[in-house]
């Protein structure tokens, strides 16, 4: 192999080969990051999916499965409750249990807009630790509602059938669009 003949001369400096290297170097570092790239798209698009999936929760089921707790499961559970200690109980639950709503929704209120930033690709800092903590409250008031308040439920409406189909009646109804016009 020959070699290049100003290689060899005296006082010959290889400091702009130098700068070639490390012009390399630079370029293959940067390259390496590129190939990131594609699963950071990845993981981006799934926040954006998550972000969105996770607003339409709140608007369209968590809100309103909290209201029609409110407005009609818990009122007919109350109603049908046998006077005293099981009635006492019912109505210290369903306190607990809107109480629980208010503020899962409260924690919700801080996080929705960097969810919304999020949705829309926009940077911002999600805290992790409320959304753990949203997390966290929602499981241990499905898990409480679970095992205590809906057997509760199930006993009280059940001594009555009509109670249970008024219930069923009642959420279908507040469920249905309503028409449109005069009669």
């Amino acid at each position: 192999m020959k070699t290049h003949p100003a290689a060899h001369e005296p006082g010959h400096s290889s400091a702009p080969l130098t700068g070639f290297s490390q012009c390399h170097l630079g370029i293959l570092s940067q390259l390496q990051a590129f190939e990131e790239l594609p699963a950071l798209q990845a993981a981006a698009a799934q926040a954006q999916t998550i972000a969105t999936h996770t607003l339409a929760l709140f608007h369209d089921a968590v809100y309103e499965h909290h209201a029609d707790e409110e407005r009609e499961l818990f009122p007919a559970v109350l109603r049908s409750a046998r006077r005293g200690e099981e009635a006492d109980f019912a109505e210290a639950m369903v306190r607990r249990l809107t109480a629980e709503h208010r503020h899962i929704e409260a924690l919700w209120k801080k996080l929705e807009p960097a969810v919304k930033a999020v949705a829309k690709a926009r940077p911002v800092e999600l805290d992790l630790g409320a959304v753990e903590e949203l997390v966290r409250n929602y499981a241990a008031h499905a898990r409480f509602e679970e095992e205590h308040f809906l057997p509760l439920a199930e006993t009280v409406l059940r001594r009555n059938g009509n109670h249970m189909e008024a219930l069923g009646l009642s959420l279908h109804l507040r469920h249905t669009p309503q028409p449109i016009g005069h009669i």
